[in-house]
């Protein structure tokens, strides 16, 4: 008999390839979202329930009576709505499924490579704090309830629409004009990039897994890049020059305070992570998608439609004043 599988959201970055393999691999799954996103295709094979992830009563009412064998929440982002979810399935899965960040570890870390016992502790970002306090309330009602909890912590998971690096696509677009890019930091601290694709294999093998119960996971890219190569990859696709200009974290959180805490608060430091955990239970996991591929996904993506290509005019001024203040 297939796996019984909601997905709240479904369609993002993250879940959408999961979606996918999840639908592949014969899985029953039902998607509960506001069915609004013109980025990805449509799933085909889904059952689709609509509802905003953001009002409670709304999921409650869309999701009526009805019982799965696994619940994921990829739209619980604060305590409150991983409560709710607690209140609203309890009794009604046999796994619930929290999508958590890497994030969430502790900055800075103090030791290399990251597990899934490095403690939890992030100052500078409260979406960060958000995602802890959420993991607390599910680790409480499974040790107090038995409340069938798996947290799953992604790092930075991109696919082809989503450019990884500060500016976006502005930052790309900047290249490919011979302008200077801004790298935050010197450019060499470390970082790890996933692609969705290699995410989905792990994220749907846990699923209905039950020795994922009262467990976390985080589910990461072995490849470890600096930021200069990171987005050296990006101009090479592009056909552009690389040329950075290396700005202090902070400094860019001061001209840029939109970016700060992502910045301060994660991308500034340097993570590397060790991913035993999860091939253990999924032997299959292997993250195959290298960046410089990724790279080729994502600019091919956007040059297909010139709409895809919006530089952000602001965002743009914002660098050439950092170019200004602190290029050589």
């Amino acid at each position: 008999m297939a796996l019984r599988v909601l997905f709240i959201g479904g369609n993002g970055i993250i879940s959408s390839a999961s979606s996918a393999l999840a639908i592949q691999r014969g899985v029953d799954l039902t998607l509960l979202n506001r069915g609004r996103s013109t980025v990805r295709p449509p799933i085909q094979g889904v059952r689709h329930l609509v509802g905003d992830a953001d009002d409670a009563a709304s999921v409650a009412a869309a999701v009526g009576d009805e019982t799965f064998d696994v619940v994921a929440d990829f739209r619980a982002f604060t305590p409150e709505q991983v409560a709710r979810d607690i209140e609203l399935f309890e009794g009604r899965c046999r796994q619930y499924v929290f999508i958590s960040s890497a994030s969430a570890y502790q900055k800075p870390v103090a030791t290399l490579p990251i597990t899934e016992s490095t403690p939890l502790r992030n100052p500078f970002w409260r979406y960060s704090r958000d995602k802890i306090a959420g993991e607390d309330l599910l680790v409480a009602a499974y040790r107090e309830r038995g409340f069938p909890a798996t947290i799953v912590r992604p790092s930075h998971t991109y696919d082809r629409t989503s450019v990884p690096i500060l500016g976006g696509w502005t930052a790309v677009d900047r290249m490919r004009r011979g302008k200077p890019v801004v790298v935050q930091g010197d450019g060499t601290s470390l970082w790890t990039l996933t692609n969705t694709r290699d995410f989905a294999v792990a994220f749907v093998g846990l699923l209905g897994n039950d020795r994922a119960i009262g467990e976390a996971f985080h589910i990461t890219s072995d490849e470890v890049l600096t930021w200069d190569r990171i987005t050296e990859q990006l101009a090479w696709a592009a056909g552009a020059e690389f040329r950075p200009v290396h700005v202090a974290s902070e400094a860019i959180a001061r001209e840029l305070p939109d970016h700060g805490p992502g910045l301060v608060g994660d991308k500034a430091h340097s993570v590397i992570f060790d991913n035993r955990k999860v091939k253990a239970l999924v032997p299959e996991y292997r993250a195959i998608i290298p960046f410089w591929r990724g790279a080729e996904e994502i600019v091919e993506w956007h040059d297909e439609d010139a709409s895809r290509r919006a530089v952000d005019q602001e965002l743009d001024a914002a660098f050439d004043r950092l170019v200004e203040r602190y290029g050589a």
